[in-house]
């Protein structure tokens, strides 16, 4: 299994979710930017592109924290008993 995932040495931590939220939210924001200011995007008004943005800043931010989440669970089921 990939142990590097879930543990660096003996220092076995887990992952914030309100970190990966964030990191998650700002990939969103991103992704929508791309998408709106691409060369194929579609004209639109101002507050269609606002909510696209905020839909997708939350979207990737819940999918984040979900991951990060479901690792947090994983290793202290799976993995962290085993360390000790």
């Amino acid at each position: 299994m990939l142990r590097w995932l879930f543990a660096s040495g003996e220092n076995a931590r887990t992952w914030s979710l309100s970190r990966a939220a964030v990191y998650g939210a700002a990939v969103g924001a991103v992704a929508a930017l791309f998408k709106i200011f691409g060369p194929l995007h579609a004209p639109g008004a101002a507050a269609t592109r606002v909510l696209e943005i905020a839909g997708a800043a939350l979207a990737f931010a819940l999918l984040c924290a979900g991951a990060a989440l479901a690792r947090n669970l994983i290793a202290r089921r799976f993995v962290w008993p085993n360390l000790r």
